[in-house]
């Protein structure tokens, strides 16, 4: 799809503005919760039903970004980011926030597909997947920042989401156009390589989303009314956390395949589960910001091996895009799950049931990754010996056997009369080139050597 000679930014680019609209997923639905006539549950289930629109986009455009073309899809994507966004943002109309979120969130899924397919296409796919977590990890820091200090209103973080996307427009014009299949394939499509880990990737990755973005949609709450926070704490701590998710990234970036994928994604998937146990308890600052930041620390780390694990399922990135897909189903049910269990069974409860969660899901995604994994050759070293000497006899001798139980039949080669096509008598052994034989070269200026055999006297073969 795209072959820059370092870092496919395009695709970066595109990953950055489909992400976006998740990682400020909290902030948004809280103040559309202070902004709107909402309730806490209400704010989540529009939240939820822009990730749900996401995914929806993923799960429709996994394997057709090379028949759309990818440049015709992330502009698609782009369009429909701006309007939905953008008019969610300038209304105070309840129906007209929740279209426009939902028609937002089809737009960013769209960006998203197209930036994983690509990305799982490219040669180094984790190295491009950290990249795009950590610009949006970066963005996402600085619009926690700047967002509280800019005023209250639901439109802030929606418009941001929406200029983000106008701002990927020209980063476009790079992608790859349509692809026509070639003559004579029909159209076939080629069936899904590793269909049992892909789909048992794709079957757990909703729970795994589900847990933590269940927390991650209630945090701003948990910081606000369980720890008593200021709202511009909170959004301090959120990013906080976002810069440690930096430095999860690089290093995830700089560590690379060296540890295989299995050991990040168990370990990391237990860490997570900790980290959303202690920050579902916390009371005070600092159990708050230690949680979230542990937290994001260890989440991007273990997404990106995730994402590149699914990515080296398919090298067309159907795979790549369908996994991200079912990982937005959960993302999209987590405001709503958050908000009921939270409302139900208190922040602490919440965050229990959500870490066994996680725990139960590391089981089979460190299956597929153990499964799936490169197996190493093993090297053997063979010894040479040195060959022994090869003694050269002269023509016309015969060389002593090797084996002397086998007896050596000596062929003395000798002139047979054969008829030419012309009906014309030659000899065996002579070529003919152009219909004249090899005598007649000598003839025609070409030089003749004449090879003699010792047994046969006189019986000579030009060559």
């Amino acid at each position: 799809m795209f072959a820059p000679r370092s870092m496919p930014w395009p695709l970066v680019a595109l990953f950055t503005a489909g992400y976006l609209a998740s990682y400020l997923l909290p902030t948004t639905v809280g103040r559309l919760d202070s902004a709107l006539p909402l309730s806490a549950t209400q704010a989540g289930a529009i939240g939820s039903a822009l990730l749900l629109s996401s995914a929806s986009a993923g799960f429709a455009l996994a394997a057709r970004v090379d028949r759309f073309g990818a440049r015709a899809l992330a502009r698609l994507g782009i369009v429909l980011a701006v309007l939905g966004y953008g008019s969610a943002a300038l209304t105070d109309s309840v129906p007209a926030v929740v279209l426009g979120a939902v028609v937002g969130g089809f737009g960013s899924g769209t960006m998203t597909a197209v930036a994983a397919s690509g990305i799982a296409a490219g040669r180094d796919p984790h190295r491009a997947t950290t990249s795009g977590l950590l610009v949006v990890s970066a963005l996402a820091g600085a619009l926690y920042l700047t967002i509280p200090r800019l005023g209250p209103g639901h439109g802030l973080p929606l418009g941001a989401v929406a200029l983000t996307a106008l701002t990927v427009w020209p980063f476009t014009g790079r992608l790859a156009a349509p692809t026509t299949p070639a003559a004579g394939s029909g159209g076939a499509r080629r069936p899904l390589p590793h269909r049992r880990a892909g789909l048992l990737l794709a079957a757990t990755m909703p729970c795994w989303s589900l847990a933590q973005n269940a927390l991650w949609g209630v945090s701003g709450r948990i910081g606000l009314g369980q720890a008593h926070l200021t709202e511009i704490t909170v959004g301090a701590v959120f990013a906080t956390a976002l810069g440690a998710g930096l430095l999860g990234v690089v290093g995830a970036g700089a560590l690379g395949p060296r540890l295989g994928r299995a050991l990040p994604i168990g370990l990391g998937t237990a860490l997570i589960a900790g980290c959303i146990a202690l920050s579902a308890s916390a009371a005070d600052l600092p159990s708050f910001a230690l949680g979230e930041i542990a937290w994001n620390l260890c989440y991007p780390v273990v997404l990106s091996y995730v994402i590149s694990l699914a990515a080296a399922l398919d090298a067309r990135g159907r795979w790549a895009v369908l996994v991200g897909s079912a990982a937005s189903l959960g993302t999209a049910a987590g405001p709503l799950t958050g908000s009921v269990l939270s409302a139900r069974a208190g922040f602490p409860a919440m965050g229990e049931v959500l870490a066994a969660v996680l725990l139960l899901a590391a089981v089979p995604m460190t299956a597929v990754a153990l499964r799936t994994a490169p197996r190493r050759l093993r090297v053997v070293e063979i010894p040479i010996a040195p060959a022994p000497r090869t003694e050269v006899f002269p023509v016309g001798e015969i060389a002593p056997a090797a084996f002397p139980d086998l007896s050596v039949v000596e062929i003395s080669p000798r002139e047979t009369p054969v008829p030419d096509a012309a009906g014309k008598e030659g000899r065996a052994g002579e070529i003919l080139v152009g219909g004249a034989t090899v005598r007649d070269l000598s003839a025609k200026g070409i030089p003749v050597v004449r090879i003699p055999f010792t047994d046969a006297s006189g019986a000579t073969v030009p060559a």
